[in-house]
Parts: C-alpha cells; sequence; structure tokens
C-alpha cells in the first residue's frame, strides 16, 4: 500500500482526535465559564443553541469549499480556527460575549467536523474497503483524553482561558505538524467540477441518507442528554451510579465503532446499518422497561454498541455517492444530523410533561427500526466521477496519493 496514503490516514485520525479534544475541552470547562460569567443554567442552555447554529453554519460552507479546493486545503485552516476559537468562551465576561464565542466555536467545530469527513471519505476510496467508523472511534478517545486532562486542570483552579489556551496551542501544533501528510485532492479538474456541481439538485438518495442520519442522532442525542437522568429519576439510583449509564453507552460506542470496519467489510454496510440499528432499538427498549439498575446499564451497552457503526455508513456513502461533490454530501447529512442531537433535548423534554421518561425513549426506539427497515440505501451504487478529459494510468495514480 502506498506510504502516502498510509500517512494520510494518519493524518486524518490526528484531526478527528483533535476535534474530540477541543470539544471535550470545552466541555469539561463549562460549569467553569458558567459560574465566572455569572449566567443562570437556563441562559447557557439558551446560549448552547448558538454553539449548534455555528456548527449548522460551518458545515454548510465548508463542504462545497472542500469540493472546490480540497480536504487538504480546507482541513487545516479548519482546524486552526476550531482550535482557536475554543480560547473564546474562557475569555467571555458577559453573555454578549459568551454567546459571540459561542457561535465562534461551533463554527470553527462544524468547519472542521465536514472537512475532516470528507478527507476520510478520500482516504477509504484510496483504501477500497471501510475505514470510516475507526475515525469516529477516535474523535471519542479526543474526548476521554480531553476528560482526563481536563478534570487535572480544573484541580488546579486556573482560569478557564489558561487552560483552554493551552488547548487551543496544542490544538495549532497538531494543525501543523499533520498538515503536510494530507491527501491531495483526487482530480486535478475538482476547480473546474465545482462550478457545474453546484447548479444541480441534491439527489434525494442524499436526502434520505440525511434523514437517517437525523433519526440516528437524535438517538445519540438522548443517550448523551437523558442517560444518566433516567437512571436516576425512574430507578433512584445515586449519582455516581447514574453517571455509569452514559459511561457504558460511551464505552460501547467508541469500541463498536473500532470493531465496525471489519463487520462492514465483511458483510457490508448496509447490514452493519441494519443489524445494528435492531440491536440498538433492542438495547433501548431494555432501558425503558428495565426496573433494576444492572439490566439499565446492560441496555445501555447494546444501545451504545448496536448504533456505533451506523453514522459512519451514512457519511462514507454520502461522500462516496459523487466523488466531485462529496464535501456537499457530507455537509448535508452531517448538518441535518447535527440538528438531531440538538433536538433530542427539544422533543423528549416536553414529551416528559405527559409521559414517563422511559416511555419517551419508544420514539428513537421508532426511529432505530425506521433506519433498520431503510438499510437497502447502502447497497453499493457506482460513484460519480466527472474528469473533464481522460487521463493516463500514470496521471491518475500520482493525483490519487
Amino acid at each position: 500500500m502506498q506510504r502516502s496514503l498510509r500517512v494520510g490516514r494518519l493524518a486524518t485520525f490526528a484531526y478527528f482526535v483533535l476535534n474530540g479534544f477541543i470539544i471535550g475541552m470545552w466541555v469539561v470547562h463549562i460549569p467553569a465559564v458558567e459560574h465566572r460569567v455569572g449566567i443562570t443554567h437556563a441562559v447557557l442552555g439558551w446560549l448552547l443553541l448558538l454553539l449548534g447554529a455555528g456548527a449548522f453554519a460551518g458545515m454548510q460552507v465548508t463542504g462545497p469549499l472542500a469540493d472546490r479546493f480540497g480536504a487538504r486545503i480546507v482541513v487545516p485552516v479548519s482546524a486552526a480556527l476550531c482550535s482557536a476559537a475554543v480560547v473564546l468562551p474562557g475569555l467571555a465576561s458577559n453573555v454578549w460575549t459568551l454567546g459571540a464565542a459561542l457561535l465562534a466555536l461551533g463554527f470553527g467545530n462544524g468547519c472542521l467536523d465536514v472537512a475532516m469527513n470528507a478527507h476520510a471519505v478520500q482516504v477509504e476510496h484510496g483504501y477500497q474497503r471501510p475505514v470510516m467508523s475507526a475515525f469516529h472511534a477516535t474523535y471519542s478517545l479526543g474526548g476521554v483524553a480531553a476528560a482526563l486532562i481536563g478534570a487535572r486542570t480544573l484541580s488546579w483552579d486556573r482560569h478557564p482561558a489558561a487552560t483552554l489556551g493551552v488547548a487551543a496551542a496544542v490544538g495549532l501544533a497538531v494543525t501543523i505538524l499533520a498538515a503536510p501528510a494530507l491527501l491531495r485532492p483526487e482530480s486535478p479538474h475538482a476547480a473546474e467540477a465545482f462550478v457545474p456541481e453546484i447548479r444541480r439538485s441534491t439527489p434525494r438518495r442524499i436526502w434520505f441518507l440525511a434523514g437517517l442520519a437525523l433519526m440516528l442522532m437524535l438517538c445519540e442525542g438522548v443517550a448523551n442528554d437523558w442517560s444518566a437522568l433516567h437512571l436516576r429519576d425512574a430507578l433512584a439510583a445515586p449519582a455516581a451510579t447514574a453517571a455509569l449509564a452514559y459511561g457504558t453507552f460511551a464505552t460501547a460506542m467508541t469500541v463498536g465503532r473500532l470493531l465496525a470496519d471489519r463487520v462492514a467489510a465483511r458483510f457490508g454496510p448496509a447490514t452493519v446499518l441494519r443489524c445494528g440499528a435492531s440491536v440498538a432499538a433492542l438495547g433501548l427498549i431494555t432501558v425503558a422497561l428495565s426496573p433494576w439498575i444492572p439490566l439499565t446499564l446492560a441496555g445501555w451497552t447494546v444501545f451504545g454498541a448496536g448504533l456505533s457503526g451506523c453514522v459512519p455508513q451514512l457519511f462514507s456513502a454520502a461522500g462516496q455517492a459523487d466523488r466531485n461533490a462529496a464535501g456537499a454530501n457530507v455537509a448535508r447529512v452531517a448538518g441535518l444530523g447535527y440538528l438531531g442531537v440538538l433536538a433530542g433535548p427539544a422533543i423528549i423534554g416536553p414529551m416528559t410533561h405527559f409521559v414517563p421518561l422511559g416511555v419517551t425513549f419508544f420514539l428513537p426506539v421508532a426511529f432505530c427500526f425506521i433506519a433498520a427497515a431503510s438499510s437497502s440505501v447502502l447497497r453499493a451504487q457506482p460513484s460519480v466521477t466527472e474528469p473533464r478529459t481522460p487521463l493516463p494510468m500514470a496521471s491518475l495514480q500520482r493525483h490519487s496519493r
């Protein structure tokens, strides 16, 4: 296998870890920033919507730019923007500056999310086998590293701007070191291909993939936001035990993504989606109906394991559908998927006024079954490439490195 492709894969791992680390560092500093700015939980909740809005905007801007200029250029720029922006919440002194800081951080995160996924699609195309899930697993590992490092630095009682500034410096250093290893664009005509591409309507298959991403990432959001609360309120678990609900889910997600590529290579991405979403549904049903804490924790574990490989298959399919519009297509799928993460609290929360929290989990269960029934959308289809003139084989090989 070409050395440049292997090195490009390692660089992609680095950017996924970096993205998880940067966002994780912000998450662990949320209480400290909230206290220093002097806002309530309710105000913080509204401000976090700006983080989501910025991320969605960044995704939509970066997708076409990745197609126009190539991920080799867009990924480092996005990573630098995301890294620099993480220090801004630590510098905020009031609600207005914190809102602006979160909008900027969200924008940088959205840019990096789409750019690195577009490059991951290019790497996967070079390997000619599934490798996407492993990239998403390393994003989770970056978040774990941030949690461990953040817990330690917070114990020193330093100003958030100091530790977030160090995180920003680390991010910029990784960005600079990993940038030269990124792959060059696959087609020398990418710039010309961009012009007719933006006039073309998005294929219905891409919107269908985006809809599935919205549903499945809403399911992930339910685990992120409600797993610990459900264990505490429904089963009267102590706070430390309740925290294990999300911990078991997140661990299963990470391990599952490390293994999902091998399963996809052997049985196909459609099988991963069909079986994974079905297993996730059974896990969440167990959570909703379980009267015992150990069984509930097992249900969250099964839920995470089932979901783990589903969303990466959707990203990969979107990127492979049209080689000249990989960035834009990934942006659409990632953008709607991110809205799903944000929609989880907005949908589940109001439902709890009418039914118990456990009963509301049957909505994401239904989404999982819909995704499983729709798995045929991932069956292999020829990807679209539109070079303007035929290229000699040697030239094609050179540009694919």
